[in-house]
């Protein structure tokens, strides 16, 4: 893993220089303002500092090509405070994991009374191990954890100690769960965007919360579309939420209703498209949706994306059950609801690298249209090791 910091006088600069020098593969680990002291501060302008890492044997699929420009983006997926550095936020973590290993660590120091050396391989040894549990503990697939302990291991040098141990790590996780993928309207493309995913999982509050940001607060042209017609409530709901916003809504039985649709709302920057949940279990209602999907057209101007709709209190096993199923859909990105609803988030780390699908939304709530963000891979990455980040 290849770490470097790039300094400019603004936060897109820096990011340009990561760009050019490590590639689009790079991911921005932290950016900070660096404010000149003393007389300096009168005559020269803060300048801004960006951590980029790139993994070197990380094949190119785990992370978003467009990572760094994602990374430049000012939307959602931008943390409020980027101000601190990684040490500093690790700082209350490792002194957690720190005082949770004490005991086991000053009794195999006992057991072990040979020289310094050997002691601090006690030491990292059995923090290593803790930081593994602590991953298990969050429900991290064994595999997984396995193979970020490993990778990290392979990459220590003698003499590192836990600071450097847990950096590793935490930056490793980083990596692994890969810049956020948004939907981006900055290209000028209008985009068709079809939600699906299992039944209770929460795509029409998604819909209703992501319409709210791209009407109100991006002031783009949205429209709504539901084939969701096997229940009248989802219908209505959204509804409901399309006459708050003022955005049209068509409802939908068949195919040609839906390219109907699209065709009529050509002229708008969004369309959001609510599918009807299915069962997993059901894979000729799962073949109806890949069918749906497949088939609608989209002006040549128009671009489809596809998201799917997870709930991160789902149980890992079931999630395998779903992903299996819907990746006949075709290429999608990953939204994790009910964030609020779990202690353990581990699942999203699992279904990332399961699939190699880009995470994007998470919500954590019902509140329409503040509970919803782009997924924060620096805060998930504290929450998995143990850290209480109320950003997730």
């Amino acid at each position: 893993m290849i770490i470097k910091k790039f300094q400019a006088s603004n936060e897109k600069d820096a990011i340009l220089q990561a760009k050019e020098e490590m590639g689009s593969d790079a991911v921005v680990l932290n950016i900070k303002t660096i404010k000149h002291k003393g007389v300096k501060r009168l005559f020269k302008k803060d300048i801004v500092e960006v951590t980029a890492a790139l993994e070197e044997r990380m094949p190119t699929a785990n992370i978003p090509t467009n990572a760094i420009d994602i990374a430049a983006g000012k939307d959602l997926e931008k943390p409020e405070d980027k101000s601190t550095a990684i040490e500093e936020k690790l700082d209350s973590l490792q002194e957690m994991l720190v005082s949770q290993m004490k005991n086991n660590v000053e009794k195999a120091d006992k057991a072990e009374k040979n020289n310094g050396n050997k002691k601090e391989e006690n030491t990292n040894f059995a923090f290593i191990q803790l930081v593994y549990n602590q991953l298990l503990e969050n429900e991290v697939d064994e595999k997984y954890a396995n193979q970020i302990i490993s990778e990290v291991e392979s990459s220590l040098k003698k003499e590192s100690n836990m600071d450097t141990i847990l950096s590793g790590i935490y930056q490793k996780i980083i990596l692994k769960l890969g810049q956020p993928y948004k939907i981006d309207m900055e290209d000028k493309t209008s985009k068709v965007v079809f939600f699906i995913g299992p039944t209770g999982v929460g795509k029409t509050t998604t819909i209703a919360k992501l319409a709210s940001d791209f009407k109100l607060d991006k002031k783009l042209k949205v429209a709504m579309i539901t084939s969701d017609t096997y229940r009248i409530a989802a219908v209505e709901q959204l509804r409901t939420y399309a006459n708050i916003l003022g955005v049209p809504i068509q409802v939908v039985y068949t195919l040609e209703e839906m390219n109907n649709a699209i065709e009529g709302f050509k002229e708008y920057d969004l369309i959001l498209v609510d599918t009807a949940g299915r069962s997993h279990k059901n894979k000729e209602q799962c073949e109806e949706i890949r069918h749906m999907i497949k088939d609608s057209t989209v002006d040549e101007n128009q671009k489809k994306e596809i998201y799917l709709v997870l709930s991160a209190a789902t149980k890992y096993k079931d999630l395998l059950n779903i992903v299996e199923v819907y990746e006949k859909v075709g290429k999608y990105n990953l939204v994790f609801t009910k964030l609020d609803e779990t202690s353990s988030l581990g699942n999203i780390l699992n279904v990332r690298l399961k699939t190699g699908a880009s995470l994007s939304y998470v919500t954590c709530g019902q509140v329409v249209p503040d509970d919803i963000r782009l997924l924060d891979a620096q805060a998930l990455a504290k929450k998995l090791l143990g850290g209480d980040d109320k950003e997730e």
